[in-house]
């Protein structure tokens, strides 16, 4: 009852019950129905209908082609790899519209930041050295378009995903492996899953080509993806019922030679904001 009151995610809640290891999901979602149906005055005498009945759907890549087509473009499937779900995508972007990305955002890139797990705050981190800016909705038509497209490939609302976060690194700059996905039992990272729940996936978009290094490792995995201008990567960071996935940990390799531009779009389990 109190998580509920303090407006916690009731699938978040159900995914740490399990995962501590002391409930099995089932009683879980049976204990948080119940204070739900408490908490709206019903009492646990009145059954009420489970919020866990229809469970969102996972956003998806269509795979049963080769080619997988969007309203404007069609784009190719290159590599798969079926647990976890990571799925690269060639031609998703055209040269012009990675280059109108990386003109709009210029120079007002800055030193990036990470979530920090205590407080939710925004903090520079050692194991993060690439600089960042941010393309708010409606500020490009360019983005507009693009995100557009990723929500049609995706099968999932562009509105339950945050804006594109674009990262670029320069010789040297990396980020060290890491989650996507938020904590639910992060005091930090409750605040960011209340704005929309847990991020279920990812894109990053390659808007560079790069000339040494700079590959998305999945360590874990023995994976690196390299750096082509107009593809995107795409993985699941959690598994059907929204619990993260911790076979997702990956980073970006440092750059040897040459400038990394990307653009992460993160999907969220509801509308983002």
């Amino acid at each position: 009852m109190d998580n509920l009151d303090r407006a916690c995610n009731p699938l978040d809640m159900a995914n740490s019950m399990a995962g501590s290891g002391q409930h099995s999901m089932a009683v879980a979602r049976a204990a948080i129905d119940e204070a739900l149906a408490m908490r709206a005055g019903a009492g646990a005498a009145a059954p009420q209908a489970s919020v866990f009945v229809a469970p969102q759907q996972m956003p998806y890549i269509d795979l049963e082609r080769n080619l997988v087509a969007a309203p404007d473009r069609v784009a190719e499937v290159l590599f798969v790899l079926k647990q976890p779900q990571i799925i690269l995508l060639g031609n998703v972007l055209s040269d012009e519209e990675c280059d109108a990305i990386i003109a709009h955002c210029g120079t007002r890139y800055t030193r990036s930041t990470v979530t920090g797990e205590a407080d939710g705050s925004s903090m520079v981190h050692e194991g993060r050295t690439s600089e960042m800016a941010f393309i708010r909705r409606g500020e490009a038509e360019v983005a507009e378009r693009i995100e557009r497209r990723l929500a049609a490939l995706a099968h999932w609302p562009a509105e339950c995903s945050e804006p594109f976060q674009l990262q670029k690194y320069d010789a040297t700059q990396e980020y060290r492996p890491h989650y996507d996905w938020l904590d639910p039992d992060s005091s930090g990272h409750r605040s960011h899953l209340a704005r929309g729940g847990q991020r279920l996936a990812t894109f990053i978009l390659y808007l560079s080509d790069v000339e040494q290094g700079g590959g998305t490792v999945f360590p874990g995995l023995g994976l690196e993806v390299y750096p082509k201008k107009g593809s995107a990567l795409w993985f699941l960071n959690t598994d059907i019922n929204h619990q993260p996935d911790k076979r997702t940990l990956h980073g970006g390799a440092p750059v040897v030679s040459g400038t990394k531009i990307i653009a992460n779009k993160w999907l969220r389990q509801g509308r983002y904001g």
